[in-house]
């Protein structure tokens, strides 16, 4: 994951150069993982940090949007509020395969870009959005895949003890031996890391966290001590560090 800091009408051109490296390197016919993804790129949203930035963010994600699609020729679907909502679950359901399938059929059909997908890009989600938080739950040995599911069937938002705004996957990681559930906090002033983790601690111990991208410091100060956390990263340290 990568993340960049830029002002209107600066991010836009500086995704597009990264997306066009991704493309040339990234060959999804090769890849292998276990967390769902629909292409190469897979998603570039367009984060504001406050509500007055919302509707330049909002510009520069169509801007993006339409750059991506004319200059890649890889179809592009907008999610979130430019799209009346839809998710990025609703996109990614079935991989891949389900997508393409699903553009020749004529039930989706890009916001973007060509109406065909290419098997090794596949396509590109975009969104202009506040700031999420994706963070994977270790769970202690010997935890197992179906207990990981279940857990994060519960506590995704809709599910029998469900958190709002958390979306959440029971996963398996065989190379590293750990088995997790996988979550993304889509507005953690209305369900905190810290919130989540007492959810999942109901029904298995949490060995660590495993923060993935940057998140904000309010988030994670909501983090128990005595777990440990890697890749700890905040927005506010990304921003200083680059000023």
């Amino acid at each position: 994951m990568f993340t960049l800091a830029g002002g209107p009408g600066q991010l836009a051109k500086a995704v597009l150069q990264g997306a066009r490296e991704t493309l040339g390197h990234v060959d999804l016919r090769f890849s292998a993982g276990v967390h769902p993804r629909i292409g190469a790129l897979d998603v570039a949203p367009i984060v504001y940090l406050n509500e007055s930035s919302r509707g330049a963010a909002c510009a520069e994600a169509l801007v993006l949007a339409d750059l991506l699609g004319a200059q890649l020729n890889v179809p592009v679907f907008l999610y979130g509020g430019l799209a009346g909502g839809r998710t990025r679950a609703e996109l990614r359901r079935g991989g891949t395969e389900a997508l393409a399938q699903r553009m020749q059929a004529g039930e989706l059909r890009p916001d973007f870009g060509p109406s065909a997908l290419d098997p090794a890009s596949g396509a590109v989600l975009v969104a202009a959005r506040p700031p999420l938080v994706a963070f994977n739950l270790e769970l202690e040995p010997p935890a197992t895949l179906e207990q990981a599911q279940a857990i994060a069937r519960l506590i995704r938002e809709g599910g029998e003890a469900g958190l709002p705004s958390v979306r959440a996957l029971g996963l398996s990681l065989a190379s590293r031996g750990i088995t997790q559930v996988s979550t993304n906090i889509e507005d953690y002033r209305r369900t905190s890391p810290g919130d989540v983790v007492a959810a999942v601690w109901r029904h298995a111990p949490v060995a660590a966290v495993e923060l993935i991208g940057l998140a904000p410091e309010a988030a994670l100060a909501t983090l128990p001590d005595q777990i440990p956390i890697r890749n700890r990263a905040t927005i506010e340290d990304a921003l200083r560090d680059s000023a």
